[in-house]
């Protein structure tokens, strides 16, 4: 052996003796997001297992090895370190959302944030987050960029992974089946254990998501109710129709003072001869799935977001009854309501007493509302889209001047705040609401050459802190009552309601009845007197309080 040969070896082992193999570097990284990045995840774990020593290590051992089987099979030198630096960056940044506010991130939950606008997205990066972000998953990243990958030859560079991955399938099949059975039991009865899990869950979510997606890339619309018709109440020529129906945003029921809350957050509504119903349920936890459920014809067991795009919904339906309806955006679009409509944002609106960088208050709609309604000839529904209480920045969507309840959090660090300091923020924005709901009233009631009403109803209600949960999007499977029980107040002209012949006592006598967004596709229909074979009047709040017999007649 040459004197060159020599000192080449003596490199490669001097080389070698500070590399690690692909292997040995994806069991490292599993095992330090499966420890680090997984807080409550163990929590639950900890919980379910109480008493249970042996059955706690023998799952929690499994799923580490289900999660090793699963990312050895890209343990090769060329893409080891790539997916582990992507693993630990994705870890990290799920792990803050479902640590810090308990958010679950499901396959809706990533729909939703695939929609999520950037001016809505920047209010989630925040000072805490970052560095979360940068200790759990940027440095570690680093590291992994950093050590050298140990080389073999190709046979067993190919053989040492595939042997690592079904060892591991093993191991974790044999712990399974020692208690299969307590088990089984958990996972049916605690099915926020597994939706906690980081990277598993996200990374499930992400694969159904995108299943979802090419599912539906050439999907065709059916159209639906063509049969459409104007009912009796439209055979004596009167004044033109507009209804207003507000999409609100994130008001849950619990925080309206209309429904017994101890805080005053409707002084306005109050003195408004409307009807207020208290017992309403949302079609989802998150706006890219609440928003077209509520609008389809579907309920909320049978909707999908398959059948959603595939099917027009009710704002169609009006529509080829000879109504025109307009859609006017204050959040993140219509999310494919109003493919078939008119539509206009107001998020680009250059109103400096109600925008700041992309998002604006609702007082946004007030002036062009004005304008809007002088300009109707014809019987017109008109959606307005709120931006209302989309978290975390509640201080961002009211007015200094109304902020009523101090002190409030002025910031998306919730950890910075009092849970008091989140819910007067949170109080203030309902107020608001409670507020621009009341002018449209007012502007509505001044109307006297048109017929108005107005309907609203929020997309999901909001988790403030309660048992560690924040924000909104839990799978609605575990969703509390906070995320899922929604605000509904209708409020009519009396020229609308002897138009239609709505007995508003009537209406009144059902504000604790059960109801849900299942309601409002026939309700809408059954509000305004458009007879179809979609109309089911079981779901129609309005059917059972008509007062002429002509137009009762005359339905259906």
């Amino acid at each position: 052996m040459t004197l060159f040969q020599t000192l080449r070896l003596q490199s490669d082992v001097l080389r070698d003796a500070g590399a690690i193999t692909p292997v040995m570097l994806t069991a490292l990284t599993t095992a330090f997001v499966f420890c680090i990045d997984n807080g409550t995840f163990w929590s639950i774990a900890s919980d379910v297992f109480s008493g249970h020593a042996l059955s706690f290590a023998g799952y929690m051992l499994a799923v580490f090895s289900l999660t090793l089987a699963l990312f050895s099979l890209f343990a090769f030198p060329w893409s080891v370190k790539p997916f582990l630096i992507f693993i630990v960056i994705l870890s990290a940044v799920t792990s803050y959302y479902v640590d810090q506010l308990g958010v679950i991130i499901d396959r809706d939950m990533i729909q939703n944030v695939m929609v999520t606008t950037l001016a809505e997205s920047r209010h989630l990066i925040t000072p805490d987050f970052v560095i979360h972000v940068l200790v759990r998953g940027i440095l570690p990243a680093l590291v992994i960029a950093w050590v050298r990958i140990r080389r073999h030859g190709r046979i067993r560079t190919a053989l040492v992974p595939v042997l690592t991955c079904v060892t591991s399938l093993a191991l974790a099949a044999g712990l399974l089946m020692a208690d299969l059975k307590s088990y089984s039991s958990i996972l049916r009865e605690r099915k926020d254990f597994m939706s906690s899990y980081q990277p598993g869950a996200p990374v499930v979510g992400a694969i159904r998501y995108a299943k979802m997606m090419s599912r539906t890339a050439n999907v065709v619309v059916t159209r639906i109710g063509t049969d459409a018709t104007r009912g009796a109440s439209y055979a004596a020529k009167g004044k033109p129709l507009l209804t207003i129906v507000v999409a609100g945003e994130t008001a849950r029921a619990q925080n309206f003072s209309l429904n017994g809350y101890g805080v005053d957050t409707n002084p306005e509504l109050a003195k408004r001869p409307v009807v207020n119903f208290g017992n309403v349920s949302s079609c989802g936890t998150a706006t890219a799935v609440s928003l077209p459920c509520m609008f389809s014809k579907y309920t909320r067991a049978d909707y999908s977001y398959e059948k959603g795009i595939a099917t027009e919904n009710v704002l169609d339906v009006i529509r080829h009854a000879g109504l025109n309806v307009v859609w006017w955006d204050n959040n993140t679009g219509d999310k494919g309501i109003g493919k078939r409509i008119a539509t206009r944002s107001f998020t680009d609106a250059q109103d400096p007493q109600y925008c700041d960088a992309g998002e604006c208050m609702d007082g946004v709609f007030m002036d062009a509302l004005e304008t809007f309604a002088d300009t109707i000839t014809q019987d017109t529904v008109l959606v307005l889209h709120q931006m209302g209480s989309h978290g975390p920045t509640y201080y961002l969507r009211y007015p200094p001047e109304f902020e009523r309840f101090k002190p409030a959090c002025n910031t998306a660090e919730f950890k910075s705040c009092t849970p008091q300091e989140i819910t007067n923020a949170y109080d203030n924005t309902i107020a608001y609401t409670d507020h621009i709901l009341a002018r449209t009233i007012d502007l509505l009631a001044a109307q006297d050459r048109l017929s108005t009403a107005l309907l609203y109803v929020s997309d999901h209600g909001e988790s403030l802190g309660e048992s560690g949960l924040y924000l909104h999007g839990s799978p609605y499977f575990m969703a509390p009552e906070y995320q899922t029980q929604v605000p509904m107040i209708l409020w009519m002209s009396g020229s609308f309601k002897d138009r239609f012949g709505i007995d508003q006592t009537c209406l009144a006598g059902q504000t604790d009845k059960a109801l849900s967004h299942d309601n409002l596709f026939h309700s809408l229909l059954g509000m305004l007197d458009i007879r179809t074979v979609e109309r089911n009047d079981d779901l129609n709040i309005f059917a059972s309080c008509k007062t002429k017999q002509k137009v009762a007649a005359n339905e259906g």
